[in-house]
């Protein structure tokens, strides 16, 4: 009964839908009759069979019967070719048929699907219990450093300076070149930024455009790069970031944006890094080139952590440059607490922050210098980890894990930004730590340091220079290092740790020069260390 229709029509092409429906859990994907010892019954197998002429379409249907060998061993057909090979009489071949208006769609092919239901249930489900957790922010990015708020709290003296040093350019003249000090999150940068989106849009009412140019010298900290810049910044894109002469690089700034009358303000954030490495001609030529402009008109704004970097510069270009100098104190508690209140009306949702959030957010930056850009980061991170935790609400449990978090991440940046000698010392004391208790002396830290030096090959410093690597850590917060009396012993050195064993130790491991070192190496001059103790 091969291509035939069955007395009850339940058979199509050869193959009956109950065949269909019992043997689509196979394996394989190959139709087999499970009671059969070999995998097909000789039934099934007749079933099945299909001679050559019907190898062809159905020219009354959309519906072609392919022959496929069978890779079934029970089969007989060992070498693939088809042939009866186990002599069972069977044909070795099994129908596939497939209806081809249909083939794209493997979901209604029962046979053809590789996939059930069952194994498509859970897709997109990933996210799926995240989102289904109310959300505690409404725009997080109100809290990162990028973000220049409308106004700026405890920084209107500031501002207005700045801005009564730059009217003149809304006139077409050349404004003041301004100094701006002070430390890390006092607002220098969203106050200079705040002002220059003022100037820029108010010059839009005016006959002669300013524009404002902003730089991180950072991240772009050599004369040819900050020139590069803005030569593509003012219409010159065939300037490559390297490989052009710098007076090359020069000469297509100053032409580029010298072809129209306008006002040019270059604001150079963290300046004294550029100093540092570049020296000061690129703030020199800067200073100078109005001398030599027909149309346009250039003003620097330089901003700096450091109050001392003007000390490097060349005297002509430190009195050029530092026309005006505004410096900007830290905030205390209270000015903290009003920004922290003012951008998490925008960044939360109504009610999330319980009333000892922001208060402690802000106790906590105003122990590290007033710094507004940790309380920010610290008010973020809060929020983050209620998130995280699925609570609808931000507490002082929340602000304090955050504590905890940032202050490990500030630990790992310091070490990892160690010279080779600080990470050596740093790691002798952690072995000396593990190995023989919580204090030692500037001495066991030295024996234990030469050692560690001598197995990795490098030279040991003096004593008294070790000594002041061990200062030097200790106002960097990662050891805590106190002098106490002996009596008649004289006085002494106790220093121990106050950063994370393991986390340290993982960092400073980081460093390809350090990361031989193996604690059993350091057995002996750990163990000299007791001995020394003992005596």
């Amino acid at each position: 009964m091969a291509n035939g229709a069955s007395e009850d029509g339940a058979m199509e092409n050869g193959v009956s839908e109950n065949d269909l429906s019992a043997d689509e859990g196979s394996e394989d994907g190959v139709l087999a009759n499970e009671s059969s010892e070999d995998g097909v019954s000789d039934e099934s197998a007749s079933k099945y069979e299909v001679s050559d002429e019907d190898s062809s379409e159905d020219p009354d249907s959309s519906n072609t019967v392919t022959r496929t060998r069978s890779s079934n061993p029970g089969t007989g057909d060992e070498d693939g070719d088809g042939d009866d090979e186990d002599g069972d009489g069977d044909a070795d071949y099994v129908d596939v048929t497939r209806n081809l208006s249909e083939e794209s769609d493997l979901s209604q092919d029962p046979v053809s699907s590789p996939f059930s239901d069952s194994d498509t249930d859970d897709e997109g489900r990933l996210f799926e219990e995240f989102l289904e957790v109310d959300p505690i922010f409404s725009d997080k990015e109100v809290l990162r450093p990028s973000y220049t708020p409308n106004k700026l709290p405890h920084r209107d003296s500031q501002v207005n300076t700045m801005a009564r040093s730059l009217v003149p350019a809304l006139r077409g003249e050349t404004p003041s070149n301004i100094l701006i000090y002070g430390k890390t999150g006092t607002g220098k940068t969203a106050s200079a930024k705040y002002v220059a989106n003022e100037l820029q849009e108010t010059s839009e009412d005016t006959e002669i455009p300013c524009k404002v140019e902003y730089i991180n010298c950072e991240q772009v900290d050599t004369q040819y790069r900050v020139l590069a810049r803005l030569a593509q910044e003012f219409g010159r894109d065939d300037v490559p970031m390297t490989g052009w002469p710098t007076d090359r690089v020069y000469d297509a700034f100053f032409e580029a944006v010298d072809s129209r009358e306008r006002v040019v303000v270059v604001m150079l954030d963290e300046i004294d890094k550029l100093v540092e490495k570049s020296g000061d001609d690129t703030l020199y030529n800067l200073s100078r080139m109005n001398s030599d402009l027909d149309n346009a008109r250039v003003s620097i704004i330089g901003i700096s952590n450091d109050v001392q970097f003007t000390e490097l510069l060349d005297p002509r270009v430190r009195s050029s440059l530092g026309e005006e100098d505004i410096v900007f104190p830290p905030y205390n508690a209270n000015q903290l607490r009003d920004i922290l209140e003012q951008r998490s009306e925008i960044a939360f949702e109504d009610d999330v922050l319980s009333n000892d959030v922001i208060p402690l957010c802000a106790a906590f930056a105003a122990k590290e210098h007033g710094d507004a850009r940790r309380a920010l980061d610290l008010l973020r991170a809060a929020g983050e980890v209620a998130e995280r935790s699925k609570t609808d609400r931000v507490t002082e449990e929340h602000v304090r894990e955050a504590q905890d978090r940032i202050e490990l991440n500030r630990i790992v940046e310091v070490v990892r930004t160690l010279p080779a000698q600080s990470k050596v010392v740093l790691y002798s004391i952690i072995v000396l730590a593990q190995e023989a208790g919580a204090k030692m002396n500037t001495g066991e830290v030295y024996n234990t340091y030469t050692r560690v030096c001598s197995e990795i090959s490098m030279d040991s410093l003096t004593q008294r220079r070790v000594t002041d690597l061990i200062s030097e850590l200790d106002m960097l917060g990662v050891v805590n290092s106190v002098v106490v009396s002996k009596g008649r012993y004289g006085r002494t050195r106790e220093i121990s740790l106050s950063v994370p064993v393991d986390e340290t130790k993982r960092v400073i491991l980081e460093d390809s020069r350090l990361a031989a070192l193996d604690d059993a190496n350091f057995a002996d001059a750990v163990q000299s260390r007791l001995d020394d103790t003992d005596g």
